[in-house]
């Protein structure tokens, strides 16, 4: 009877161990998700007084990953800026490769929406104005060799843009966060 009782405390404890050893693996290799940061954002001087129809805003994009253990694969992203409800232009970066703790850097320029282009030279003529941004991507972990299932990425952000055309305010770098799930549901159903 008293090795029985011995028998099963030690399988107790084995399996006790064996599940606290699983709890802090997974609390150790547990990858964070990517950072998108707006580093600079640039509407022409040229766009906003020439009073034409069309304009552009250049932009720089900062996507670290700051996991030690995994590296991340990108699907197609999608860039897009708003002004009020109304999209302002959109620009895709294809697919990509992260190595574990890389930063990438992604300067380009989207072409404005030419009906949404008056109100917004309007509004920055006039003081500044407030563009959204919305970064929606697919992306997989891969560590120690294996990949993980996909896991979608919603970020979204505040631009002021000031009469110069550049990031109005003393925040110059925006850092995107988790859309809200109002704005996420209407924007997904765009992208899916």
């Amino acid at each position: 009877m008293c090795e029985t009782k011995n028998f099963y405390l030690w399988v107790l404890q084995f399996f006790g161990l064996l599940g606290l050893l699983a709890l802090v693996l997974w609390l150790a290799l547990r990858p964070e998700s990517p950072e998108y940061t707006i580093v600079d954002i640039t509407i022409p001087k040229s766009d906003i007084d020439n009073g034409g129809q069309n304009g552009s805003i250049l932009y720089v994009l900062e996507i670290k990953n700051s996991n030690k253990d995994s590296s991340i694969y990108y699907d197609d992203t999608i860039l897009r800026f708003y002004y009020g409800s109304d999209t302002v232009g959109e620009k895709t970066i294809p697919s990509f490769h992260q190595g574990r703790g890389k930063t990438r850097e992604v300067t380009d320029s989207v072409d404005v929406n030419p009906r949404v282009w008056k109100a917004i030279r309007n509004s920055i003529s006039n003081a500044t104005a407030e563009l959204k941004v919305a970064v929606l991507t697919r992306i997989r972990y891969r560590t120690w060799g294996v990949k993980s299932k996909h896991h979608g990425l919603h970020l979204q952000g505040k631009l002021l843009v000031g009469s110069d055309g550049k990031i109005f305010g003393k925040k110059k770098k925006i850092k995107l966060r988790r859309a809200s799930k109002k704005w996420r549901s209407t924007r997904q159903r765009l992208l899916y």
